[in-house]
C-alpha cells in the first residue's frame, strides 16, 4: 500500500523519481525501491516525504488512496508512533551533543587549571 500511495502521490504532484529523490537528499534508486516495495524509508524520511507530498504520514501508510479520502485508524496509529520515534531520535541527538559539549568544557577548564598551576609555580617571586 505504501508503495502504491507514494507513486500515486508523486505523480499527482507532477514529480519524477529523480526530483523527489533530490528533495529528500537520496538517490533516485532509493525512491524506485520504495515504489517497488523493496524497501521503506526510515521515520525521519517518511515525515519529510509526507511534507514534500503535502499529505499526512497516515495517508502514505494507509490503505490504497481512493478518490474519497478515508482515514485508516491503524495507519494513523502507525503515523503517531513514527512521529514520536522521530522526535525521540532528535531529542537523543540533542542530549548527546549537549553531553559532548559539557565534557569538552570540563576538559578545557581542567587543562586551563593545569596551565595556570604550571605558570604560577614557575613565576619567580620578586
Amino acid at each position: 500500500m505504501f508503495q502504491e500511495n507514494l507513486k500515486a502521490l508523486r505523480k499527482s504532484k507532477g514529480m519524477t523519481q529523480e526530483e523527489l529523490a533530490t528533495r529528500l537528499n537520496v538517490v533516485r534508486q532509493t525512491v524506485s525501491k520504495w515504489e517497488k516495495g523493496l524497501s521503506v524509508p526510515d521515520s525521519d524520511l517518511l515525515i519529510r516525504l509526507a511534507e514534500i507530498l503535502e499529505v499526512p504520514v497516515s495517508q502514505l501508510l494507509g490503505s490504497k488512496i481512493e478518490i474519497e479520502e478515508e482515514h485508516d485508524s491503524l495507519a494513523e496509529q502507525l503515523s503517531r508512533i513514527n512521529e514520536q520515534l522521530a522526535i525521540k531520535n532528535r531529542r537523543a541527538k540533542t542530549v548527546w551533543k549537549i553531553t559532548v559539549y559539557i565534557i569538552g568544557g570540563i576538559i578545557a577548564a581542567y587543562a586551563l587549571l593545569i596551565i595556570l598551576a604550571i605558570l604560577f609555580r614557575f613565576v619567580p617571586d620578586y
